[in-house]
């Protein structure tokens, strides 16, 4: 820890210079980069913010931890900031005093790691907190956080019992093992272990915490498992080899929870032992067990599907784009090619673009079983996977498409969360994994898609695709806008996926119809990134320093088709971004299918232009969209520069300017 910090990394009166968590991250990273630990200050801000949009980073006890891992980051560094008037980090009891921005490298080793995982621990001691809050100097504060103080350190020696002798021995306690994890796996991953270990203390129960960080993780040993008597997930991401505690009561939630009402789990956990109830109730349905404790059906629908899109996606773009070079290369007849492994000429670009495109045309076949397989491995974890693929295979061999893809991984899904709520003899667990879930799970699933549900679902497939061809004029136009408003809602969220994977889907069986959605999908899904680029430049102080720069790389991202550029700018002003963005993207979806403008290419923006139909006007679209949304954020930022200043004439002259803000950009 002692390289780590420095007392130049310590602001004890941060409010000088910040008012805002964003503000704070700044006056801290600036610390950072004077002293080489940092090497891209606006770099490294972004990966920050996009972090703190994922989930906020404020802890109850007055406590901020923004935090990320980042290529601008030189070695694992740690800042430290007092707020004597607080800053909000999302927390709820309210703003932030201690504020410790923690910044890890991408490539981090692991006793580095661990070290930020120790502090983590640290904030939920009280006694450390208050000694920080008390610090009078920069270096006082640093001793205490590295572990030379009073406070926050760890005793090593074991607690002695008075009456070793004479005490009657304790009742069996009652034993709980946890799973902790976030999405970066540096700091709310251990706090929640600490929180947690320090209420079971409290509570009398022998608890064990698996903490799955970045930096890895050690597993629980098999018998601290089997002798449990109920298990708690506090969890961001997907716990890995969730199988491993099946059987017993489970306690779902988030992260936080872990950190904000350990004791509260802890007591559920032992009620839910005490009704003798495990992983899914009697008589219900596995599907309605899935995910966290407190979601609904819709939502874990939503997880379960978006953890299929989220795995296919790669497939998509590597395919896709190979494709489109493919086409580019060798025309669009190139599909007509014979197989490279058997007709080949190393001068021959046709050979080449051949190769290209068959290359991509076989990482595209994995789509649908990708798709079905992860689906199921959302719901049912690694035993989910071999039917998933299996069910999608099979979709794809009666050409039930995608919606077989999402058919058959719901079902796969089903299937084997069944099949581990069956009570199996000792004597097969072992098998259990590797012959008998696979072999049972593979055989029901082919045979509900072969035989019962394959066919109608491939009937619906065909319908849908005839539905597309068909489309024209009023509803070709309203199906745009409703694709670019799904693209622009939550800029590349689940409802984007949505649209997207609705997009990709009709690329495996290509007509015209499926290749003008998924132009106008890609027109809208440019619009946002693109239009923060231009409004930052053209009204450059409606934004921050911070997210002027976000603007020159937004230019990039949005002409490469990567929605997410606009993220930063959302997560700031989200209530004039996002209506700015839909309302562009709307206009782009509506003209892209006016102008029958198609494309053969999933993914690449700008740089597939050769493989558009009617690309001057896809350009014209994206352009419409582009000036729409600028506009409308410009105008709606504008408004709310202004209107502080109305009545005051103290600055008569800023509040012109700011006036004349929304009537020059009209």
């Amino acid at each position: 820890m002692s390289e780590m910090i420095t007392a130049e990394l310590v602001d004890l009166e941060i409010d000088r210079s910040a008012g805002t968590k964003e503000a704070a991250a700044r006056a801290l990273a600036e610390r950072m980069v004077a002293l080489g630990r940092v090497t891209d200050l606006e770099g490294f801000l972004a990966d920050v913010a996009a972090r703190e949009a994922q989930m906020p980073t404020g802890l109850d006890g007055g406590i901020g931890i923004p935090h990320c891992r980042s290529a601008h980051v030189t070695e694992p560094t740690l800042a430290f900031g007092r707020s004597a008037d607080g800053i909000d980090f999302g927390a709820p009891d309210g703003p932030a005093d201690l504020i410790f921005l923690i910044a890890a490298p991408e490539g981090a080793d692991d006793a580095h790691l661990a070290i930020l995982s120790s502090l983590a621990r640290q904030l939920m001691d009280e006694e450390f907190t208050s000694a920080l809050r008390g610090a009078e100097d920069a270096e006082t504060a640093t001793d205490l956080i590295r572990g030379n103080g009073r406070a926050g350190g760890e005793s090593t020696e074991e607690p002695t019992d008075p009456h070793p002798r004479n005490d009657p021995p304790p009742a069996e306690p009652f034993r709980i093992v946890a799973v902790t994890s976030c999405p970066t796996g540096i700091a709310h991953t251990y706090m929640a272990a600490e929180s947690l270990e320090n209420a079971a203390r409290e509570a009398g129960v022998e608890l064990t915490v698996e903490t799955q960080g970045s930096a890895g993780f050690t597993r629980i040993d098999p018998a601290v498992i089997a002798a449990a008597d109920g298990v708690i997930f506090a969890h961001d991401v997907p716990v890995r080899e969730k199988g491993r505690f099946a059987g017993k009561p489970i306690v779902d939630v988030g992260v936080k929870a872990g950190i904000s009402k350990p004791a509260a789990l802890i007591a559920e956990v032992r009620e839910k032992a005490a009704r003798g109830e495990i992983t899914a109730g009697a008589g219900a349905s596995p599907v309605d067990h899935a995910g966290e404790s407190g979601d609904g059906y819709g939502t874990k629908l939503r997880k379960w599907l978006m953890s299929g899109v989220s795995y296919m996606v790669p497939f998509v773009a590597a395919g896709g784009l190979l494709i489109a070079l493919g086409f580019a290369i060798g025309g669009w007849k190139i599909d007509k090619a014979p197989s490279v492994a058997e007709h080949f000429a190393w001068a021959d670009s046709t050979s080449w673009a051949a190769l290209l495109f068959q290359i991509g045309g076989l990482a595209f076949a994995f789509l649908v079983p990708v798709l079905a397989g992860y689906i199921a491995y959302g719901m049912a974890d690694r035993p989910g996977l071999v039917p998933g693929f299996v069910g999608g295979s099979v979709a794809v061999t009666i050409n039930a498409g995608f919606l077989g893809g999402l058919a058959a991984g719901l079902i796969a899904g089903a299937v084997v969360m069944g099949i581990q709520r069956v009570r199996i003899p000792a004597v097969l667990r072992g098998i259990m994994p590797v012959v008998v879930i696979p072999l049972i799970s593979s055989a029901v699933v082919g045979f509900l898609m072969f035989l019962v549900i394959g066919k109608p679902i491939a009937s619906l497939q065909s319908a849908l695709t005839d539905w597309l061809e068909g489309l024209s004029g009023a509803n070709a136009i309203v199906l745009g806008v409703i694709l670019g408003l799904m693209m622009c809602f939550d800029l590349g969220g689940p409802l984007n996926k949505v649209a997207y994977a609705f997009a990709v889907g009709g690329l495996t069986h290509p007509t015209d119809g499926s290749l003008k959605v998924m132009a106008a999908v890609m027109a809208a899904g440019m619009v946002p990134p693109l239009a923060m680029a231009l409004a930052t430049t053209v009204r450059g102080r409606l934004f921050t320093k911070t997210e002027r720069e976000n603007g020159k790389a937004a230019w990039f991202l949005g002409a490469s088709f990567i929605t997410e550029g606009a993220i930063p700018f959302a997560a700031a002003d989200p209530l004039r971004v996002i209506p700015a963005s839909m309302a562009g993207g709307a206009v782009t979806g509506a003209l892209s299918m006016a102008f029958d403008c198609t494309l053969r290419a999933p993914h690449g923006g700008i740089f597939v232009v050769p493989l558009i139909g009617q690309p001057l006007l896809y350009l014209v679209a994206i352009a419409a969209g582009v000036g729409v949304s600028t506009v409308a954020v410009i105008l709606l930022k504008g408004a709310r520069k202004t209107a502080p200043s109305e009545g005051v004439a103290a600055d008569g002259e800023a509040v012109e300017e700011a006036e004349r803000v929304p009537v020059a950009v009209v």
